[in-house]
Parts: structure tokens; C-alpha cells; sequence
């Protein structure tokens, strides 16, 4: 699919469909005045009657006559002008692209809201369409039948229309923006997709060095014997359970100066969650699919960093194992040393994820980083406390958490930050060993970080709870059920601020 800036008067566009975005009563507006004479009063007409009225998402598809060059005319609603931002011009594309591939339109005419967005410029608000339109088009169908009422229609060119005057250079590196952080998200989604057959450590570690040497970036794999070697008791620990070997995934991007501290990135990469010996209830066992959701998100800002030549260093660490219940797995109970030294004692085997993320934390240390970033399916605490809708933030670092909160914002990706005060640590002091890796039922998500905190505390460090983001339970417009890519759009954004 290629989507392309376009410049000329919208009523003279010949298409398919002409896509005009409309302001909750707006409607004199000239353009649509000039539209309403051009379809013989059949805009007005919807208006009076309240067919249509610019309310946010509300749709009225025309038809043109001979005196339009557009086949159709699709006016979509924006709702109030006060109202609208770059997060709702994003959330309309995506809309649009939706219904009118239900109606089996594969090309079509986009044009910016008018009056435009007020502090933004048209290269933002052209790319956020982009993404609006690239997110939307995302499938999973690899094992669906070639054709079929599964498939739905694919797009194959949009036009992107600039007002007169307007910079199209800019508008068109804008769309290449897109479509870089785009295929980082994609490629999320479709590593946390692929069932649990498919999906081994190994899988997911011969897919980041498969990308790492499509983007020219390194990637080291650490197996089981080096892992061994080293020490990583917490990972190995949770990996024994299962059949299958697991792997530290490291990839270095070197986009800033030689002497330049990296910007690590730590991703939680279970990739298929059972539980373990503390055995995961039945129902929606098949969603632990995704609770590698923090690597494919790490994994897929690489993969944006790099095709968008970003000036920064960059080290991803990737720990890969499948958590599962055999006579080999850990128990409750048992006492693992960690990377660091450090002492675990094993509540609970299904809080998996910080076991093998203490020793991730601890082994990017060796790099020096200026600030470390993990994400993690990590806590159902999360989902009770923020529902589908934000990801949780916690850490060392105040600024760099500010910093996260506002790359969240800008790119429509939300993040709320919970405390992490010492007190919470009291909740995983253990008997028996250094620290215990559950705090019980109260705090579930900040006790967690608490944990992790233990592994941090050297560097400046933000966590991101995504158990609630990293996987859509319906279906909507831009992201079809299954994996979000959650994540990658907002550490693209957080790293094109880095000074």
C-alpha cells in the first residue's frame, strides 16, 4: 500500500471516494457550501434533518454526480474544533479506513481538517493519517485460507491532499516517519500474534536477528550454556520448567557518538505463560501468547529507531523463556541467585516476568546505560487499576518519568504514573532469602516494580506496566484483537527528544 501527498482543489480530485472531515456545526463552511451545491442540496439536506450533524466518529457517505469528480464523497465527523487533537485525527483515519474497506474501497482521497489544528503543523498532523491509515490496514491472517470472508480488502494507494501553498516535502518525509513507526508496530503485533506453537525463545530470538540484519543493527544471542556460565539463576530458573532452551536477546544500535552512553530498553519476552506450578486458570490460557508484549515492543522500537536513522545509542536486552509446569519446574518455595547476587525466594511461580527481568536488568548494567527503560506485560493489578486504557509508570527517576508521560501524550500512547514509596518494599522482604518476588494481593503492580527496583537502582530506570494495553480483547478501528504494539510509537517519540 502506498500512501502519497497529493496538492490541488478537493472537489477536483478524481477518486474513488473524497474524504472531508466535518466540525460539529460547521457547516458553512465554503468548501462544503461549494459541496452542497455540487451534490444538489443533499448535504444540506442531511444536516436539516440531523442525518449528519460533525458529531465525532458519524458518517454520511454521498454519492457524485456530474458535476463532481470524486465517485463518492464520505463527510466524517470530527466533533467539537475545541476538542480535537492529533490522538482524534489519528482515531478518525483509522475509522475511515475501516468503513470504507467494509464497503470494499481499496483507494481514496484524505483531506486535513479545515480550519487546521491550531499548535500543530502539517507535517504532524499528515503524519498522525498515516498512522491513522498504516495501523488500521494491520492483519494477522497467516493462517486464515487466501480468500475468504477472513480476509478483509487491503488498501492499495491513498492520497493525502495539502491545502495551496503548503510544504509537500516536509509532508511527504512525514509519511516516511509514519511508515517507519508504523512497521515497528507492526512487527510488534505480529511477534505477539504468533501462537504459542510457533512462538519458542528461539523463535522470537531468530525474528530479532533476522530484523537486526534487515535494519543493520548488532544482535547477540546468549544460550543456555552462557547463560549458565554467567550466573542468570532467575532466569534459568523460571526457563527450566519448559522444553524449550531459552535466550538473552541483545541488540546495540549505534545512531549517536562513539562516546555516548545508550538509552537501554528491557522487554519482558515470556512467550508462553502457564503459570508454571502455580498453573494459570483455563479461560483466556490462549492470550498468554502475548505476555512477551514488553520484547515485541522493544523489538519493534528498534527496528523504527534504526530505519529512521535516529541520532542516539541504543542497547535492547530481551529475556526469552517459556514459563511452564513439569517435573523440572520451580516451585513455590524454592530460592534462586539472581544475576546480581542477590537472593530470591519463589512465592508464587506465575510472577515469572520479574525473575527474569531482574537478571535483564542487572546485565545491561555492563553498558554503562544513561537510562534504562523496561516494559512488561508484568501485573492483572495493572488491568484493575487502569482498565484497557493506560499503561502504568513507575521508577527511580522523576524527569525521565515526566519525559515518558508527555512521549505518551503526544503520540496517543497514555501512561499513568503510580507511587513507588519505600514503604511498598516492606511488602517483599522475605524470611529467607534477600527479597521474595510477590508482595501479595494489595499494590500488586507497585510492589512488583518495587522488586525490580532491586535490580535498578544504579542507573536512572522507568518501568511500564502494558498488561493492560499490549493486547485488544474486541477489535477496533486501527487495532483488529490480538497484540497493540503498544509502546513503540511513544519510545519513538520519547527518543526523537533526547538531547
Amino acid at each position: 500500500m502506498k500512501i502519497e501527498i497529493k496538492t490541488g482543489a478537493a472537489l477536483q480530485q478524481k477518486t474513488p471516494c473524497l474524504v472531508l472531515g466535518v466540525f460539529a456545526g460547521k457547516y458553512k463552511a465554503e468548501l462544503l457550501l461549494q459541496l452542497d451545491q455540487q451534490v444538489n442540496g443533499a448535504f444540506g439536506r442531511a444536516t436539516k434533518s440531523k442525518e449528519f450533524s460533525g458529531r465525532n466518529g458519524e458518517t454520511l457517505l454521498l454519492h457524485g454526480g456530474t458535476d463532481i469528480a470524486a465517485e463518492r464523497i464520505l463527510l466524517v465527523g470530527l466533533g467539537k474544533e475545541t476538542d480535537f487533537s492529533l490522538r482524534s485525527l489519528r482515531q478518525v483515519s483509522s475509522s475511515v479506513v475501516k468503513f470504507l474497506t467494509e464497503k470494499q474501497l481499496r483507494n481514496f482521497v484524505l483531506t486535513l481538517p479545515q480550519p487546521g489544528l491550531k499548535k500543530t503543523t502539517i507535517a504532524e498532523q499528515v503524519q498522525v493519517i498515516a498512522e491513522g491509515v498504516l495501523l488500521a490496514d494491520y492483519r494477522y491472517d497467516r493462517y486464515l485460507p487466501a480468500a475468504g470472508p477472513g480476509r478483509a480488502v487491503a488498501l492499495t494507494n491513498i492520497d493525502i491532499l495539502l491545502p495551496a501553498g503548503e510544504d509537500s516535502a516536509a509532508a511527504a518525509t512525514a509519511i516516511k516517519a509514519a511508515e517507519a513507526i508504523c512497521s515497528g508496530v507492526c512487527f510488534a503485533r505480529d511477534l505477539v500474534n504468533a501462537p504459542g506453537n510457533l512462538k519458542s525463545p528461539e523463535y522470537l530470538a531468530m525474528q530479532a536477528v533476522a530484523m537486526a540484519e534487515q535494519v543493520g543493527i548488532n544482535a547477540t544471542l546468549l544460550d543456555r550454556r552462557e547463560m549458565e556460565r554467567q550466573g542468570f539463576g532467575a532466569l534459568l530458573g523460571v526457563a527450566q520448567g519448559s522444553v524449550q532452551p531459552p535466550y538473552l536477546i541483545v541488540l546495540e544500535y549505534r545512531g549517536g557518538k562513539v562516546d555516548e552512553q545508550p538509552i537501554a530498553l528491557v522487554g519482558k519476552g515470556v512467550t508462553f505463560d502457564a503459570g508454571g506450578i502455580s498453573l494459570k486458570p483455563a479461560e483466556k490460557m490462549d492470550e498468554m501468547k502475548m505476555d512477551m508484549g514488553g520484547a515485541a515492543t522493544v523489538l519493534g522500537t528498534m527496528q523504527a529507531a534504526a530505519q529512521l536513522q535516529l541520532p542516539v545509542n541504543l542497547v535492547a536486552v530481551v529475556p526469552a523463556v517459556e514459563n511452564m509446569p513439569s517435573g523440572s519446574a520451580i516451585r513455590p518455595g524454592d530460592i534462586l541467585t539472581s544475576l546480581s547476587g542477590k537472593t530470591i525466594e519463589v512465592m508464587n511461580t506465575d510472577a515469572e516476568g520479574r525473575l527474569i527481568l531482574a537478571d535483564a536488568l542487572t546485565y545491561v548494567g555492563r553498558y554503562q546505560p544513561r537510562e534504562v527503560i523496561d516494559l512488561a506485560t508484568l501485573t492483572g493489578a495493572c488491568i484493575i487499576a487502569l482498565g484497557n486504557q493506560a499503561a502504568a509508570v513507575l521508577g527511580n527517576n522523576e524527569p525521565l518519568i515526566r519525559q515518558l508521560i508527555k512521549a505518551g501524550e503526544r503520540s496517543g500512547e497514555r501512561f499513568w504514573q503510580l507511587p513507588l514509596w519505600d514503604e511498598y518494599s516492606e511488602q517483599i522482604k522475605s524470611n529467607f532469602a534477600e527479597v521474595k518476588n510477590t508482595g501479595g494481593r494489595a499494590a500488586g503492580t507497585i510492589t512488583a516494580a518495587a522488586f525490580l527496583q532491586k535490580f535498578a537502582n544504579d542507573y536512572k530506570w522507568a518501568h511500564l506496566d502494558i498488561a493492560g494495553v499490549a493486547w485488544e480483547d474486541q477489535g477496533r478501528a486501527g487495532q483488529p484483537k490480538g497484540g497493540t504494539g503498544f509502546g513503540v510509537r511513544a519510545l519513538i517519540e520519547y527518543l526523537r527528544e533526547v538531547k
